[in-house]
């Protein structure tokens, strides 16, 4: 006998409402709500950190060739679209598992600054694309000297 979770249910709907919301350019008007997973089950999963110069990101990507992920960049915004390739049953093959996802998928991120479009650098390895972007220069951190008078 299967279990109904309903606080699961919850999420699933909050996060199809998101997705909708976000799909028509409309950001959630409030903050996180306490429904809010702990972790993400978007992909690829991604991880961001930042210095004064960088914002750094390290994507997911296991399974997925390169060259069939796109990376694009618009002021601070980051999207990851691509492509992960379908498991292919050989003939005479007896398939008892097939657990990983395929298919198209995008990913968009809002990141912590604007990003100058000419300074951006990314490579994969062993599943994992590293992105450094660089900040626009009116996103960097200013150093103000303060005189004595």
């Amino acid at each position: 006998m299967a279990t109904w979770d309903v606080f699961k249910e919850l999420d699933n709907l909050r996060r199809e409402i998101d997705e909708a919301f976000r799909g028509a350019g409309v950001r959630r008007p409030f903050g996180p709500t306490f429904l809010s997973p702990v972790t993400t089950r978007r992909f690829p999963l991604v991880n961001f950190s930042e210095d004064g110069g960088h914002i750094y990101m390290e994507a997911l990507v296991p399974g997925v060739d390169p060259k069939d992920i796109d990376l694009s960049v618009l002021r601070n915004t980051v999207t990851i679209s691509g492509e992960r390739k379908p498991f292919v049953e050989q003939e005479g093959q007896i398939v008892h598992r097939s657990e990983l996802g395929s298919g198209k998928f995008t990913r968009t991120l809002e990141l912590p600054a604007d990003i100058d479009p000419n300074n951006i650098s990314a490579q994969c390895k062993d599943g994992i694309m590293l992105i450094t972007l660089a900040k626009a220069e009116h996103a960097k951190p200013k150093k103000i000297d303060i005189k004595i008078s």
